[in-house]
């Protein structure tokens, strides 16, 4: 069994400017490179884990999606990064896409991506960690029973959030990519 980075894409990735379809609006973070780099050297599998509902919405397609992961991908490994697993949830309820208007298991804070990741790549979630910027992703993470948690925002959480975070197990704050290294060296 493996461990696994567990990381959300929007807010965590890539600047969150509100349903990235496309690479032109895409941008990374500063320091995501760095730190995926150092824990992939340390034996851990990233996976990144994302809600996806502007394919629900009609924002963009799943083609759409996939086009941009493969940029996206590229970009890794010029940096070193070996391609690794992305699963996403396309689905959301208020959906204008039929077939994505739904409630689903997969969509966080639910924690279907990460059992499904599990089953699929051999990992130990026990021994996995999760970067994430909203507490749907840090409450996943815990549902799915993921060690630690990393929670990256340098806003002050708002009282759902904090009450959200409260429940969650092993939960860190950082403000940034980098302290979130500092962390982990």
């Amino acid at each position: 069994m493996r461990k696994a980075l567990f990381l959300d894409r929007d807010g965590v990735v890539n600047r969150d400017f509100g349903y990235v379809g496309h690479f032109t609006d895409f941008e990374f973070m500063p320091g995501i490179f760095e730190l995926v780099l150092h824990y992939q050297n340390k034996g851990f599998l990233p996976v990144i884990v994302t809600n996806q509902s502007g394919i629900a919405r009609g924002y963009y397609s799943e083609a759409d999606f996939h086009t941009l992961m493969k940029q996206v991908m590229k970009e890794f490994n010029k940096h070193g990064i070996s391609t690794f697993p992305v699963y996403y949830c396309p689905h959301h309820q208020e959906g204008i896409v039929a077939r994505y208007a739904l409630s689903c298991k997969c969509r966080k804070p639910e924690a279907g991506m990460f059992l499904s990741a599990a089953k699929e790549h051999e990992i130990d979630i026990s021994q996995s960690i999760m970067v994430g910027d909203s507490w749907r992703d840090i409450l996943a993470a815990d549902i799915a029973g993921v060690r630690k948690s990393f929670f990256l925002s340098a806003a002050t959480p708002n009282q759902k959030e904090s009450a959200q975070l409260h429940q969650a197990h092993h939960v860190t704050r950082a403000e940034t990519l980098a302290d979130l290294l500092n962390l982990s060296s």
